[in-house]
């Protein structure tokens, strides 16, 4: 059996990464949406992840039970590998990536498609000041960041999400699965 593609989804804080792929993934209810593992809070809004401890991260990352792990934003984020064995059995996989791993996620994950979800500083300041997560010095910050360029050499789309959320999932859709958009 062939080894089905991981899907990273990336941009920006606020830019409505798990909007998209709520969206992607309810069209394309075969995809398997990875859930990561994260040193925040348990039951914030967004995304459905799981909650740990810095010490129980760091005993996860010890023990090698994370495919990718990275530090941002004074938080932990790992994507388990178990997660990640679909791929060995024909499923494609969607994760939410930061930026800072794409070029270790290529190394890993041969095929990688980048689905990067960007959007105008003015949509993401507001996004962010919605959301209230974020202070304004910490929103300033994410803007800052937003700007970062993608590493070179990846298979990267960029996907813009200054509109309708709809256009924006039949975008990403038009790139993922192109005979399934009419």
């Amino acid at each position: 059996m062939t080894r089905a593609r991981l899907i990273a989804v990336v941009g920006p804080s606020g830019v409505g990464k798990d909007s998209v792929m709520a969206g992607i993934c309810a069209a394309l209810p075969g995809m398997h949406l990875v859930r990561r593992v994260i040193t925040r809070a348990p039951g914030l809004a967004g995304e459905a992840y799981d909650a740990v401890t810095p010490q129980q991260f760091d005993a996860m990352r010890d023990a090698g039970d994370f495919s990718l792990h990275w530090r941002a934003h004074g938080l932990r984020y790992g994507i388990p590998t178990q997660e990640t064995r679909a791929l060995d059995h024909g499923t494609a996989c969607l994760v939410n990536l930061s930026r800072s791993v794409l070029s270790e996620a290529n190394a890993a994950f041969p095929g990688l498609k980048v689905l990067n979800i960007t959007a105008t500083p003015e949509t993401l300041a507001s996004r962010l000041a919605a959301r209230g997560r974020e202070n304004d010095a910490e929103i300033a910050e994410r803007l800052i960041h937003a700007e970062r360029p993608l590493p070179e050499g990846l298979d990267i789309t960029p996907v813009p999400n200054d509109g309708p959320l709809s256009e924006t999932v039949e975008h990403a859709l038009s790139v993922l699965a192109p005979a399934r958009v009419s």
